[in-house]
């Protein structure tokens, strides 16, 4: 069900109202959540300019295994994020990076963008020409998505969370739907925009709607360390507002695998690796310099905006991602804070698959039902801009690509 707002400057106002009654001090509070996310931000960017890795690192076989170290998850569940090493033989993904090249040239993608439709997602955020592609429905993406590797990688991660909290079980995590999301081809010496800094999932919401301030209960209450970026309490209830390329299922880590070799300087992915964030975005916008009909630059429908004159503790800890091969995978808690690099000063192409992860629930049941007319028929997903490229493709997928186990992660039964 979609959240609709009619007069926002208003229901900012009584938002606010109705928090600061809540937290009366959320002055002492804020000020002590910014001190320690200061904090872990002057440590991660002490990590990082000392050229070690802040981002934490798994091997695919040891989850495969069931040999992750304990203090590898608690790291993960930290940093709210982890790249996952070698999920996929490097052969393989080649392969596909090439079929997915004979695809889109076939079927003249490039001349089809030049009348692509605008979601204006990311049309607030400096940076915003992502190369991100509206193509959805490529046999390596849909072989991809339900592969036993990239499954059972995704079943580890849904287990880091909380599924049975406040008297209820939230989701099923050994279950993993598709949600069909878009590639990225990103040329070497590439010079459009990349992604300024910011968080999918919802905007404005997160201050307003109910649910949504459930999800954020301990913070908005002033016990923000009771606050677990990992409870999944009432983050499958919660209600957005509807708008192109704003994700209607609950994704535990949004994600993506490398289809080619990539790393920094290569217009990579960055990520501000604090999974607890949240609570100084949150209070952040409560703080009395902030306008009272304003959330920090927040805006129905788009990305959540991080920005400097805002947020500018958390910029500290903005760190891209190490080298990735071809095969690798990183994926990040779906409340982190994200960001891709401007400019691309490599000499391959830096091409990515977006495939989170996401666990079986009623919220997410009630979209692959709109989703399947969309993979049936090669139209673009409910979630995003409606461009349909895919209707009349030679060489799409269809539901002879799928296996079993494909079929049931794409809804068909449901």
């Amino acid at each position: 069900m979609a959240l609709v707002i009619h007069d926002l400057p208003a229901a900012i106002r009584q938002a606010k109202q109705d928090l600061r009654k809540r937290l009366p001090n959320y002055r002492e509070v804020f000020l002590d959540v910014e001190k320690a996310i200061v904090d872990e931000a002057n440590a991660i960017a002490a990590l990082r300019d000392r050229g070690a890795s802040v981002i934490p690192e798994i091997q695919f076989a040891d989850i495969a295994q069931g040999r992750v170290s304990q203090d590898t998850i608690a790291l993960v569940k930290t940093r709210g994020a982890c790249v996952i090493r070698n999920v996929f033989d490097r052969t393989i993904v080649e392969g596909w990076d090439a079929e997915i090249a004979e695809y889109v040239d076939k079927n003249n993608l490039d001349k089809r963008l030049e009348h692509r439709a605008e979601d204006k997602y990311f049309g607030q955020l400096k940076s915003s020409k992502p190369q991100i592609f509206g193509v959805y429905w490529s046999r390596p993406q849909v072989l991809a998505r339900e592969s036993a590797e990239l499954t059972t990688a995704r079943v580890f991660l849904n287990r880091l969370w909380k599924t049975q909290s406040e008297g209820r079980v939230h989701f099923d995590p050994d279950h993993v739907p598709v949600y069909a999301d878009r590639m990225r081809r990103r040329p070497p010496g590439s010079e459009s925009l990349g992604l300024s800094a910011h968080c999918d999932g919802g905007s404005v919401e997160r201050w307003i709607e109910t649910n949504f301030r459930n999800v954020y209960r301990h913070v908005f209450n002033g016990d923000w360390r009771a606050y677990d970026p990992f409870d999944a309490a009432y983050r499958t209830e919660v209600e957005e507002i509807a708008s192109p390329a704003v994700c209607s299922m609950f994704r535990t880590f949004q994600g993506w695998t490398a289809l080619t070799p990539q790393g920094p300087g290569d217009g990579t992915l960055q990520l501000v690796p604090i999974a607890n964030s949240m609570a100084y975005i949150l209070l952040r916008a409560l703080q009395d310099d902030v306008p009272e009909d304003d959330l920090c630059g927040a805006m129905p429908g788009r990305a959540l905006s991080i920005k400097p004159e805002y947020h500018a503790p958390l910029f500290d800890a903005l760190s891209s991602i190490p080298k990735m091969n071809a095969g690798d995978t990183v994926f990040w808690h779906s409340d982190v804070i994200h960001a891709v690099e401007d400019e691309h000063k490599g000499a391959g192409y830096s091409n990515v698959m977006y495939i989170g992860s996401v666990p079986s629930c009623a919220k997410n049941d009630a979209y692959l039902r709109r989703q399947l007319p969309s993979f049936l028929e090669g139209t673009s997903p409910p979630d995003f801009a409606p461009d349909n490229f895919e209707v009349d493709f030679i060489g799409r997928a269809t539901a002879a690509d799928l296996s079993d186990m494909g079929r049931t992660q794409m809804g068909f039964g449901l």
